[in-house]
């Protein structure tokens, strides 16, 4: 299971362009205007060899400067309380803000790893406006220039020393894991409830009333793992925009950490954008996913409602979308069963490997018959494939030029290895090789 970075700092200093070039995409807006970043972003980073989760931290902020102080408290010390290592982000061109003595009052006081990176030190004329932030009081300061990279090396060798090790799973752990994730009050701690017959955890209609991530043995129906129940906070005097952080910060404890992801959407809410990051982020750790549309008794239905709801789900999904989805009610137990024989089934799917000798029976006169478009006059001939020995399906097929062959054509092979193999539920990946 991989660390929780997470970026701290107030408005405008290069956060969020800090956070793309570690994710090493242009997830996060960035622009010169302060509180841009509305919502919390959060993706995978690599350093060394070792990977970790990052965490931007960044809020709008609106009104008084009171509001102002409280929001960046706030958001500090959720990022404290479930970050393992701390990036507190301070600009060099407007020196020591007051709003940056407070978050590092906060800071001073953790036995975490915090780490100061002074931001925007693109020029070494700027290297001696940097020491003036040891007066923050907390210890070494790393120069760094988001926007170029510069320093950045030097930050992340320190951020990953830093970084806990890594737990081996133990025996105990072998039994598959089905992390129940979502937004805040979808219906996830009733979900559990219903299936294992007692009131476990306590369910309320206030977001947020499950506080921790707790692991429950499920042995019942001929099935046997553990289900996994997350959520966000139980604190009614935090507002909604802290709910929802802090609920992704505990999914991607819990998706790191599972087998399959059983994502709970509120029908009467849909799909929204909240969801769809949690379901990215089950991809993007490579997690088997079933999609649960709870609370479909309250939705007025037509004929072709279910239909309507599920194909707007596989646009927003859109290109996995070989993903089973179910329509459930925790309240009268309809297909909840159902909901746990796809998620084996999706566990199983995750597992299988394909004997070498047949998979290159079925997939080479596939490719022979439709082979990649020819690029200025040379061909491109794939002779054999093979699935890799990987925790989760991984594919390779090697070919004579395989710098050649583009998104397309990867995407039709991976639709005809769906086609014909049961891979539903589970992302794959497949790699072209020079043979």
């Amino acid at each position: 299971m991989s660390s929780i970075v997470a970026i701290v700092g107030r408005p405008n200093v290069g956060k969020s362009t800090f956070f793309n070039r570690l994710i090493q995409r242009r997830d996060a807006i960035v622009d010169s205007v302060s509180g841009v970043t509305r919502d919390r972003n959060y993706g995978k980073s690599e350093w060394n060899g070792r990977e970790f989760s990052v965490i931007d931290t960044g809020g709008y902020v609106k009104g008084s400067e009171d509001i102002f102080e409280s929001e960046i408290r706030r958001q500090v010390e959720l990022a404290i309380d479930e970050s393992d290592v701390i990036v507190f982000v301070v600009d060099v061109e407007e020196g020591i803000n007051p709003m940056d003595e407070e978050v590092a009052k906060l800071l001073r006081k953790e036995t975490k790893p915090v780490f100061l990176a002074v931001n925007k030190v693109d020029s070494g004329n700027r290297m001696d406006d940097t020491y003036e932030f040891y007066n923050l009081g907390l210890g070494e300061i790393f120069p760094i220039a988001g926007m170029s990279g510069s320093g950045t090396g030097d930050l992340l060798d320190a951020v990953v020393a830093a970084l806990p090790e890594e737990i081996e799973q133990t025996e105990e752990e072998e039994l598959p894991r089905f992390a129940v994730v979502g937004r805040p009050n979808a219906g996830k701690s009733s979900f559990i409830n219903a299936l294992i017959g007692e009131d476990r955890y306590i369910v309320t209609d206030i977001a947020g009333t499950t506080r921790d991530a707790i692991d429950t043995r499920f042995n019942q129906f001929g099935f046997d793992f553990n289900l996994v129940d997350t959520a966000g906070i139980r604190r009614k005097a935090k507002v909604k925009e802290d709910l929802e952080f802090y609920s992704v910060m505990r999914s991607i404890r819990a998706i790191e950490h599972s087998d399959v992801c059983i994502l709970m959407v509120d029908a009467t809410r849909g799909f929204e954008g909240q969801d769809q990051n949690i379901f990215w982020l089950a991809e993007k750790n490579r997690k088997g996913v079933v999609i649960l549309v709870n609370k479909w008794d309250l939705i007025d239905k037509e004929t072709m409602t279910a239909v309507q709801f599920e194909n707007k789900i596989r646009e927003e999904i859109a290109p996995f979308t070989d993903v089973p989805i179910i329509f459930t009610s925790t309240v009268t137990k309809q297909r909840l069963l159902k909901a746990l024989e796809v998620a084996v089934k999706v566990f199983e799917n995750r597992k299988q490997r394909i004997p070498t000798s047949k998979f290159n029976e079925t997939m080479l006169p596939i490719i022979e018959s439709t082979p990649p478009p020819a690029i200025k006059g040379k061909y491109i001939k794939i002779k054999y494939c093979m699935q890799l020995p990987t925790p989760t399906p991984q594919f390779v097929f090697f070919a004579n030029l395989p710098q050649y062959i583009k998104d397309p054509y990867k995407r039709f092979v991976e639709n005809k290895l769906r086609e014909i193999y049961d891979f539903e539920g589970v992302p794959i990946d497949i790699f072209f090789r020079q043979k």
